[in-house]
């Protein structure tokens, strides 16, 4: 899996494309397929400290873009990891930018692990959440199409800025942060934006339990 995660990050275009991990198993498989590993600690709290671990070891600059494509995302399309990337480029006065797409039913904006986000109308997060948000308060079936027509899932893929990812690791976990167990709102407590577009392509689940790696094998030997 983490081979074809690599992979998209590859074909991406991206200038350097390093495996971060604390694991040898994965370290020797993926170095002997040529990728550039760095081996971590294995005490960090998530994957942005595991990140900024490495911008740290590799002395990237503090305005350098990195993306983060999670390990359990071997189908994250190439485009969505450029989109990412470019967004963050061409708004520099944010720190981090990420993806969503329209959610599939009305049962997603219930489910909690199904995280909502809701950006302004220029394309910056006010708020991630586990909760429905927007809250339908009029139950009307104009009010229930507009809902599903705005409502957005957030998807697991970010672009920092180098420097921003040493401040970010850095301050203490906030409250709302805590509350929702979303990573993503100490960003927005400490004044920061993070700039949220719809995802150029659909993005097909992550792989986080059996049944999710067979469906992503018979997909990607298809």
């Amino acid at each position: 899996m983490i081979w074809w995660v690599w992979r998209q990050a590859c074909a991406a275009g991206a200038e350097s494309v390093v495996i971060a991990t604390d694991d040898t198993r994965i370290a020797e498989v993926m170095t002997a397929e040529g990728a550039d590993v760095a081996m971590t600690a294995n005490d960090h709290v998530s994957g942005t400290d595991r990140l900024a671990e490495v911008v740290r070891q590799r002395g990237w600059a503090e305005d350098s873009v990195i993306v983060n494509v999670q390990g359990d995302e071997p189908l994250m399309p190439i485009a969505n990891i450029q989109q990412v990337a470019r967004e963050l480029i061409e708004h520099p006065e944010a720190s981090i930018a990420t993806l969503s797409e329209r959610l599939v039913s009305a049962e997603q904006l219930d489910d909690p692990s199904v995280v909502k986000v809701v950006a302004s109308v220029s394309g910056n997060a006010l708020y991630f959440s586990r909760a429905a948000i927007p809250f339908q308060r009029d139950e009307s079936e104009q009010s229930s199409r507009r809902l599903m027509a705005a409502a957005r899932r957030h998807i697991g893929l970010y672009a920092y800025r180098g420097g921003f990812l040493q401040s970010f690791t850095a301050w203490p976990p906030s409250v709302m942060e805590t509350l929702e167990s979303l990573e993503q709102l100490r960003a927005l407590d400490q004044g920061h934006i993070i700039r949220v577009c719809d995802a150029a392509e659909p993005v097909p689940a992550g792989v986080d339990t059996p049944d999710d790696l067979e469906r992503a094998r018979s997909l990607l030997v298809s």
